[in-house]
């Protein structure tokens, strides 16, 4: 009975283990991009030069402020709302640099109908614009631009723009009437040099009740830390009963050795 109950711990431990590192994974947040030209921005509006000098990158890492941001069409309605918090990173001679977008120095534009939506955050010295799709009863992130022009970091460095596109099936993917979420950090590698952290974020596009948020879809991220302590509980949990139940198992038939001699 013992070896028996060691096979069923073991069992489980390894299950256990396999759906975690299943589960780590098949998260979708931390995403490998294709590096593509960025096209121009195109844009009616003036530029944005009176609102902040162009961005200065720091050595320390810093939270992001979060600001709340929505893009109405042509009719004044609501069809995309974001709640966000966005820093760039760059890599500069092996070292990492870091701009946080100030949200009174930030607009939005695009525009949206029925099936398609691009939304940009532009500020001067740089923009950050995602493509939404609405496919059938689904609605999700296409594409993610993003452009970077600071000042140089360092005495040797040189002034430089950084630019990336991260292309994805469904990025940030939600039922209609619901939007995406997530409290951890969701990294956009878009290249070795260059990439974007949106923390904490909430964003929906098409069918906004109201301008409102819809339902929450938690992503995998959050899911994860949520469900990896109750599955190891569960785990521990069945270990206490299974060594409990050979303990009384074993001190039956030591007793039953008893009572035949």
């Amino acid at each position: 009975m013992t070896h028996t109950s060691c096979h069923i711990v073991l069992l489980l431990l390894l299950s256990s283990m396999q759906w975690l590192g299943s589960s780590l994974a098949s998260n979708p947040l931390h995403l490998s991009a294709s590096v593509e030209e960025v096209p121009a921005i195109i844009n009616s509006d003036p530029p944005i030069t009176n609102l902040s000098k162009r961005p200065v990158l720091q050595t320390k890492e810093t939270a992001p402020p979060q600001f709340l941001c929505i893009l109405k069409n042509l009719q004044g309605k609501v069809c995309v709302r974001a709640s966000l918090g966005v820093e760039y990173v760059v890599r500069e001679n092996k070292k990492n640099y870091y701009f946080n977008v100030n949200p009174s120095a930030t607009r939005v534009t695009g525009y949206c109908n029925n099936q398609k939506a691009v939304f940009s955050l532009e500020f001067y010295g740089g923009s950050l614009e995602f493509t939404f799709i609405k496919e059938g009863d689904l609605s999700y992130v296409s594409k993610v631009n993003a452009l970077l022009k600071p000042l140089a970091p360092c005495k040797n460095c040189q002034n430089k723009t950084y630019v990336g596109v991260i292309n994805h099936d469904k990025l940030f993917k939600a039922k209609n009437g619901q939007s995406f979420q997530c409290k951890s950090p969701t990294t956009l590698l878009l290249a070795s040099y260059f990439k974007v952290k949106l923390v904490p974020l909430q964003i929906q596009a098409f069918d906004l009740a109201n301008g409102a948020f819809g339902k929450e879809v938690e992503c995998w991220d959050d899911y994860n830390k949520r469900m990896i302590p109750i599955i190891l509980g569960a785990v521990a949990v069945a270990i206490c009963l299974i060594a409990i139940l050979t303990y009384v198992l074993v001190r039956e038939r030591r007793n039953q050795g008893y009572e035949q001699l």
